[in-house]
């Protein structure tokens, strides 16, 4: 669902009571243990951890005007989820993070690519997000989206 809020500030305002104290329990571990420099700010209808344009002039090379996402956490209809982007572009960070999830969490991973999902809110793993929030700086994360953009793109074939 995404929400029509201007500032996360409404964001939780508006979130059902049963939602609220776990988002802003997320919110309090992604405020004061993501590396200085990422702001809490809305995309895409979530509450977003971006990389500044004043860190990161260029933004999103999809849309510059965006600044350059981290992550994102939103209440969805059925369950809680989690956009991390070091999940996705950090195979080491990954590995660390799937073998760490059982010793947090007894509910069965759902995940995507960068998307975790909890269905349970008294099943998130807080401690292993906290970890988690301290694992890149907006540099590292810019240097990493950088190289990704350098990379070649997937080889095509042709039509046989």
């Amino acid at each position: 669902m995404i929400s029509k809020a201007a500032t996360p500030d409404e964001y939780f305002a508006a979130l059902p009571e049963d939602r609220k104290a776990p988002m802003l329990r997320l919110r309090r571990i992604f405020l004061k243990h993501l590396p200085k420099g990422f702001e809490e700010q809305m995309t895409y209808g979530m509450v977003g951890y971006v990389v500044p344009h004043s860190l990161y002039p260029p933004g999103y090379h999809c849309d510059p005007k965006l600044p350059l996402g981290f992550v994102s956490i939103a209440s969805q209809k059925n369950y809680i989820s989690m956009y991390h982007s070091c999940l996705y572009g950090r195979s080491v960070v990954l590995d660390w993070f799937l073998a760490e999830y059982p010793k947090h969490s007894k509910a069965k991973l759902d995940m995507g690519k960068c998307c975790v999902r909890f269905k349970k809110p008294e099943a998130l793993p807080f401690d292993l997000i906290t970890e988690l929030a301290k694992k890149m700086t907006p540099q590292q994360w810019i240097a990493q989206y950088e190289a990704a953009l350098k990379r070649p793109a997937e080889p095509t074939f042709p039509e046989v």
